[in-house]
């Protein structure tokens, strides 16, 4: 192995330990400043608690929900929810 792939694999293997993880996504070029300040973000420990926290609030999952809740939480305004009994 050249001395530039050494170092690579080695610099990979001390990020993987310390629990980083790398990361590949494809952005319009018009976004790209913009995820490398959110990775950088992220990075930099006086900063990543807000960011964590922010992106989570808007893009999270939400927890998952049983039948009987999401049709609770579903938006029947106008919708006629009543049905006849059939006797046949």
């Amino acid at each position: 192995m050249s001395g530039k792939v050494k170092i690579s694999v080695a610099m990979r293997r001390r990020l993987k330990r310390q629990g980083f993880v790398r990361v590949e996504v494809h952005v319009r070029k018009e976004d790209a400043t913009l995820v490398r300040r959110v990775a950088d973000a992220f990075v930099d420990p006086e900063r990543a608690p807000e960011t964590r926290a922010v992106l989570r609030q808007r893009f999270a999952e939400p927890p998952p929900k049983g039948p009987k809740a999401l049709l609770a939480a579903a938006p029947l305004n106008g919708i006629d929810v009543e049905r006849s009994r059939d006797r046949g």
